[in-house]
This record gives structure tokens, C-alpha cells and sequence, in this order.
């Protein structure tokens, strides 16, 4: 699915997809702006697990939180808007919004992020939508796949530069170890009431 126009056209019915994407939706000069806010001095480690411990069998990376600025409310309305989208197309999903920081990631070599799903108990139990944004062109890199268990086959979302990629954030997924290069994107979570 290629969607590189607003607004966005919806259908009567929603039906569901493990995920879907849009290319094109952040240009080079945005992508630019969202990396020009990575900072050396505030990176961390990047953590696996509810009670937030950083584990390197699980995942090993960098992150950033990118709290909302008049520099970058820009990045979290367009991330809004595009979610929404998603939502009304697919899903359906009861949504409030952004309750946690959107995230910058970077994975250099020897990084990765095993299996995972984004939902669980604790803080993460609200969450409803995950959404990867890839700021990195492919040919920077090699290896960092974003890959979903689908009825136990392994499916491998796009990797073009600007691509974002949206998915529930109970489907099971993973970052495979990067090879060469680094990879950047922007992670972020659309957060709801609980499931019912």
C-alpha cells in the first residue's frame, strides 16, 4: 500500500492487517530536522522489559526520547494524523494519543532487537498502535530488517528512506542484527484504553 497524498481516502469498512505502510510521508528535509535532534550527550541504552533493565540478549541499540518542542510538535502531528489514518482504516482501535515521548533509535553494528511484542503489562499495557518511521536510506546499511511473525512466517517491512510503517503493538516483531552501517528511526506508540 502506497499512500503519498492528503487527505487520506478511507473505506466504509475497516479489516484488519498484521501491518501496513506509507512510503514517501517524511521528505529528506524533515528526516534531516528529526536528526539533527540527536544529542551524544543524552543517548541511553536502549531497555527491554516492564521493570526497564537493560538486557544486550534481548537488545542492543541506542535510544533517545524526543519530548514535544515548538521545534518538532510538527513530527508528532503528522505521526498523529497518519495513525489516526491507520486506525480508521484497519483498526478501530479506542485512541488518546501519544502518551509516552516519540524515540529516536540507532542501531550500529552488532545491534538488534530480538522478538518482541510492544504490549504488555505495566506502562505498556496501553498501548495500541506502533509506528517505526525509517530515517536511514538502505544502502547505508546492511542487516537491521523490521520483520513480523505472521502465522509463523517471517515477513520483512519496506526499508526506503521516509517509509512509515504502522502495526498493533501486540504483534510479535524484531530488528535483526546490523551487519554494516548504522540504522536510524523513530519509534513511537499510540496509547489507549485497555483492550476489551
Amino acid at each position: 500500500m502506497n499512500i503519498n497524498t492528503y487527505p487520506f481516502a478511507l473505506p466504509q469498512k475497516p479489516y484488519f492487517v498484521e501491518y501496513l505502510f506509507y512510503q514517501g510521508m517524511f521528505l529528506p528535509h524533515e528526516i534531516e530536522m528529526i536528526q539533527a535532534l540527536w544529542r551524544e550527550d543524552d543517548i541511553a541504552a536502549a531497555e527491554v522489559s516492564s521493570d526497564a533493565k537493560y538486557d544486550e540478549s534481548l537488545r542492543k541499540g541506542s535510544v533517545l526520547g524526543i519530548e514535544v518542542t515548538d521545534q518538532n510538535r510538527w513530527a508528532y502531528q503528522k505521526l498523529e494524523q497518519i495513525a489516526h489514518a491507520a486506525n480508521n482504516e484497519r483498526y478501530q482501535f479506542d485512541m488518546t494519543g501519544f502518551n509516552e515521548p516519540l524515540q529516536l533509535a540507532r542501531y550500529g553494528v552488532g545491534d538488534f532487537f530480538d522478538w518482541h511484542l510492544d504490549f504488555g503489562s505495566g506502562n505498556i499495557s496501553n498501548r495500541k498502535l506502533s509506528m517505526t518511521i525509517q530515517l536511514t536510506d538502505p544502502d547505508e546499511y546492511e542487516g537491521g530488517d523490521l520483520q513480523f511473525m505472521i502465522n509463523q512466517r517471517v515477513v520483512t517491512a519496506p526499508r526506503e528512506k521516509g517509509t512509515i510503517i504502522v502495526f498493533p503493538s501486540f504483534i510479535l516483531h524484531r530488528v535483526t542484527e546490523i551487519t554494516k552501517g548504522t540504522r536510524e528511526s523513530i519509534v513511537a506508540w499510540v496509547s489507549g484504553p485497555a483492550f476489551r
